[in-house]
């Protein structure tokens, strides 16, 4: 079965940095878009960032443009999320997900159980 497993989150200082990780397996991960989203306390999921198969087109949310990036190592079965400058409204659980090379939740068929990042101010 698809196994999604993430990785590398922590409570961090505003303006700090992490690396979040997400080790996949069961299925054919070079011919996946991968996706990152997030949910604070309170609040629907969100996009945060996506990557297609070969990862030569990504986007992101407007919210983390210039400060998040997102990568994968497909000989690894890994996506990245590099979250620099973190500000306390990045709190919340991460999420990647399998699917589609797309910003709506609807699209991504695997989901992982998440990380939690926490920045305190």
């Amino acid at each position: 079965q698809v196994q999604l497993v993430e990785s590398g989150g922590g409570l961090v200082q505003a303006g700090g940095s992490l690396r979040l990780s997400c080790a996949a397996s069961g299925l054919t991960f070079s011919s996946a878009a991968m996706g990152w989203f997030r949910q604070a306390p309170g609040k629907e999921r969100e996009f945060v960032a996506t990557i297609n198969w070969s990862g030569r087109s990504t986007y992101y949310a407007d919210s983390v443009k210039g400060r998040f990036t997102i990568s994968r190592d497909n000989a690894k079965n890994t996506v990245y999320l590099q979250v620099n400058s973190l500000k306390s409204e990045d709190t919340a659980v991460y999420y990647c997900a399998a699917g589609s090379h797309s910003g709506s939740i609807r699209d991504y068929d695997y989901w992982g159980q998440g990380t939690q990042v926490t920045v305190s101010s």
